[in-house]
């Protein structure tokens, strides 16, 4: 069965982004980022909810593009539309039906690419495999947050931790049932 990883960046507190969006406080330089991209290169698919995907156009990703050219994409939205032509696949029904379906199927690791809603939609469902958090030198006091509705506590068994010389620190994390 694949693996599904939420590898995201996080505030010190815990917030994803700002209220509006907003990621201009995390640092985006420096060997954090390298290893992350390391790490984009071994995933083969992704999934997202509508808000990070459609984050992207700000930063010339035409809809219904992929925003990592190798991944296989697989939106989570219900208000988005793409023409016949599109690279991503929506995915309006059931999420963690839809999610379940992309573990049991052939492919390499698959990674969760936000939001919070999302990620506490899969976690609820006990979907979540592993968690990377780049915890970010900076605290936003609120935010989008790395998990949203979460029905019960996470727990987590530490595997990895790397303090990063910009100040982020990259956590890694196994799932415990």
């Amino acid at each position: 069965m694949r693996t599904l990883t939420y590898d995201v960046a996080a505030s010190r507190d815990g917030f994803i982004a700002s209220t509006t969006g907003d990621v201009s406080a995390f640092p985006h330089d420096g060997d954090h980022v390298d290893a992350y991209m390391d790490r984009l290169a071994q995933y083969s698919t992704v999934v997202m909810g509508r808000a990070t995907y459609t984050f992207g156009y700000a930063f010339g990703l035409e809809p219904g593009k992929r925003a990592y050219p190798h991944m296989d994409h697989h939106i989570a939205s219900t208000t988005l539309s793409f023409g016949a032509d599109a690279e991503v696949r929506l995915i309006d029904q059931s999420v963690p039906d839809a999610v379940q379906a992309l573990k049991e199927a052939e492919g390499g690791p698959i990674y969760l690419c936000g939001g919070g809603q999302l990620a506490g939609q899969l976690a609820n469902a006990g979907l979540i495999d592993r968690l990377i958090v780049k915890w970010a030198p900076v605290v936003l006091g609120s935010g989008i947050p790395l998990f949203t509705g979460l029905k019960r506590p996470l727990s987590l068994c530490p595997t990895d931790r790397i303090a990063h010389d910009t100040g982020v620190v990259t956590e890694t994390f196994m799932l415990r049932e």
